[in-house]
């Protein structure tokens, strides 16, 4: 992490007015990876992390903070449970459906208080403070950086705790319950996410990712209904292909390395978190790498290696 990361106070003016005023990039330029694109997040770091503190104590009165409570309470009641006493995590496991090789399906958030997270996730679309959108995901308007690893990354304090406590809690050790090998490779963490839109990123073809895990989280409302958009994950054993749905709130957890795709959304818009695991220096394990032997204890631990800040992307 950078030493910057963290709130510096300056009187001298509102630091929310000073960023609120910046020229952001043309998506031209951001797309095409301009140096003055980097040069733009590199000198205004530090003013849009205060920026984002700034909002977080004077903008967000109205709106529920994200927190623990979001999540699906069988969920977190088993993982809670799982954190006090580790031997007990099948009662995670229960809860987690394989729907292909290296893919398991499983609710993570209650579908009936996604309101509360989307209405701040609005809120923070809204903030007109400069977020960096994923890039590589072309047409996407409504994606931001969730890792404070990444430029122009959502700051606000509020969310980052709410982030962290989504991959340290839930994630790390529910991936090493499913691939015991991806321990060691899953200490460093990347979050983005993305908006699918009819007539803008409709789909997103073949490809694994750089990580070693991934998970994939959808922030629909019930009745926020849409068409098309399946993820289709390969099963190389068998060369068929499964083709899963997402439901508000659900999600998928799998290795980075399972071939998958995005089909085209041909009307709505499904609105998902991402969220990657993988070792230093962006390493993650390969094919046939055996699973360390890993007491069930260690599962339920957090890394104690210290975050970097490379961003894969």
């Amino acid at each position: 992490m950078r030493s910057t990361d963290t709130f510096i106070k300056d009187t001298s003016s509102s630091q929310l007015e000073r960023a609120r005023a910046l020229a952001l990039p043309s998506r031209e330029a951001m797309l095409n990876r301009a140096p003055s694109v980097q040069n733009f997040w590199d000198s205004n770091r530090q003013l849009l992390i205060n920026a984002w503190h700034e909002w977080d104590k004077s903008e967000t009165s109205c709106l529920t903070m994200p927190d623990k409570t979001l999540i699906d309470s069988k969920l977190r009641n088993a993982v809670e449970q799982a954190w006090k006493k580790p031997a007990e995590e099948q009662a995670v496991k229960a809860l987690l459906q394989e729907v292909s090789p290296d893919v398991f399906q499983f609710q993570f958030f209650d579908p009936e208080r996604l309101v509360d997270l989307r209405t701040y996730l609005d809120a923070v679309s809204d903030a007109q403070i400069p977020l960096r959108p994923p890039y590589g995901i072309v047409l996407n308007r409504r994606g931001a950086m969730l890792d404070k690893r990444s430029e122009g990354f959502l700051a606000a304090p509020s969310f980052q705790d709410f982030y962290r406590d989504l991959v340290d809690t839930y994630m790390r050790p529910i991936a090493r319950m499913l691939f015991p090998d991806v321990v060691g490779y899953d200490t460093q963490t990347f979050g983005f996410s993305i908006q699918w839109q009819a007539g803008m990123d409709a789909s997103l073809r073949t490809h694994t990712d750089a990580s070693a895990a991934t998970l994939n989280i959808n922030l629909n409302l019930p009745g926020e209904a849409f068409v098309g958009s399946e993820v289709d994950f390969y099963d190389n054993a068998t060369g068929e292909v499964n083709r899963l749905s997402f439901k508000p709130g659900t999600a998928m957890i799998h290795r980075g390395r399972v071939a998958h795709a995005a089909r085209p959304i041909t009307s709505g818009t499904r609105t998902n978190f991402v969220l990657w695991l993988y070792g230093e220096r962006g390493q993650i394990p390969l094919q046939n790498t055996l699973p360390q032997s890993i007491d069930v204890g260690q599962r339920w631990t957090v890394p104690p290696t210290k975050q970097d800040d490379i961003a894969p992307f």
